[in-house]
């Protein structure tokens, strides 16, 4: 809450007597004047981009609107970061400081501290980037019965990718939906990663869960299952649904990891249950899908032969179109959930790095 204090100067100014209009002679003129100088709270940049396991700075500066000092002195200054929610009543506390006291919460602990160039700044640097942190944080400054805010956004590179399990499509509630995403190396998308996605051509006539509890689909191409052929390309909007007896598929993001993701060359084709182990023996796992959705999207990863997956899916990732490997488009092939104890195809490992 910001409180300002008035000064009212009330002076009474001596008119020169006025021909014809003698009202004029006690005229009182009233000037307003604040007490001192307002608190202002600055985000020098309104978006922060960076990456899984990356570090960055969320810029938050504070003045005095009159003065160029950082804070009058009478009052200890008070910094508070928190993340906003989707819903815009709670907020997650991310990291407080008042004079030399310091604490951090949650996941945050041991990542997060203020840069403090100056005796103005009370910039967040966060360490070691989770897919969790993506999202809009507010930066709160309090001196004495002043105090001000800015909101900075972190946003993330990364992939959004439609998953539905083994079940087939529409049988995710909220948070079952959830885990789906955490067990293939992601996170439930937001909105706003949905949309940056269509609008990078992501098409996708399957509803799926977003982070919001919302239900949405993004549509490039209008066609007659998907909206009707008629209608404008956009994220169609299914709205809020009962998150534990809606079901529906998901979408999912991911961004880059620390480690290495290839198909191993055996010299047979495998069960499902040869490809776990033998991912293993190579001293690696086998590949989830966000993995196979990541090195196809940020490294260009291409490969024409279909491998299994963690998930007992198996696809390949095309990033150059050609004929007999996805010769319209590029894109992360879905061959399907084969049965694991008798078909045969390859595998893809992932080896993370310590």
């Amino acid at each position: 809450m910001k409180s300002l204090l008035f000064l009212v100067l009330i002076s009474v100014c001596w008119a020169e007597p006025h021909p014809g209009n003698s009202s004029l002679e006690h005229e009182r003129i009233v000037h307003i004047q604040e007490n001192g100088p307002r608190l202002l709270v600055v985000a020098e940049q309104a978006k922060i981009f960076s990456h899984r396991g990356g570090n960055v700075t969320l810029p938050c500066k504070f003045y005095h609107e009159h003065t160029s000092a950082a804070g009058s002195g009478t009052h200890k200054i008070r910094v508070k970061w928190t993340k906003l929610t989707y819903d815009y009543l709670k907020e997650v506390d991310v990291f407080v400081a008042m004079g030399h006291h310091r604490k951090s919460y949650g996941s945050y602990q041991g990542r997060v501290s203020l840069r403090e160039s100056s005796e103005n700044d009370a910039s967040l640097v966060i360490t070691n980037i989770m897919l969790e942190d993506y999202g809009r944080y507010k930066c709160e400054v309090i001196e004495g019965l002043e105090d001000d805010t800015a909101v900075v956004t972190l946003n993330l590179e990364g992939v959004v990718f439609p998953y539905s399990p083994r079940l087939g499509r529409y049988n995710l509630n909220f948070h079952e939906a959830q885990r789906a995403c955490a067990e293939q190396d992601s996170v439930m998308a937001s909105f706003d990663q949905l949309y940056d996605a269509w609008r990078s051509g992501l098409d996708w006539c399957n509803a799926g869960w977003l982070s919001d509890g919302s239900v949405q689909y993004p549509i490039t191409k209008p066609r007659e299952p998907c909206g009707g052929k008629n209608t404008v390309p956009g994220v169609r909007n299914y709205g809020f649904w009962d998150k534990d007896k809606s079901r529906y598929d998901v979408f999912c993001f991911t961004s880059n990891f620390n480690g290495r993701f290839y198909y191993l060359i055996h010299p047979t084709k495998l069960t499902y249950d040869e490809a776990v182990q033998a991912c293993l023996k190579d001293g690696s796992q086998i590949a989830k899908v966000g993995q196979i959705f990541a090195a196809w999207k940020l490294l260009g990863y291409d490969r024409c032969d279909a491998g299994w997956l963690a998930d007992g899916s198996v696809r390949y990732p095309i990033s150059r179109p050609r004929k007999r490997c996805s010769p319209s488009e590029a894109a992360v092939r879905f061959v399907g959930f084969p049965d694991k104890k008798h078909k045969l195809y390859g595998v893809y490992c992932f080896r993370a790095y310590n």
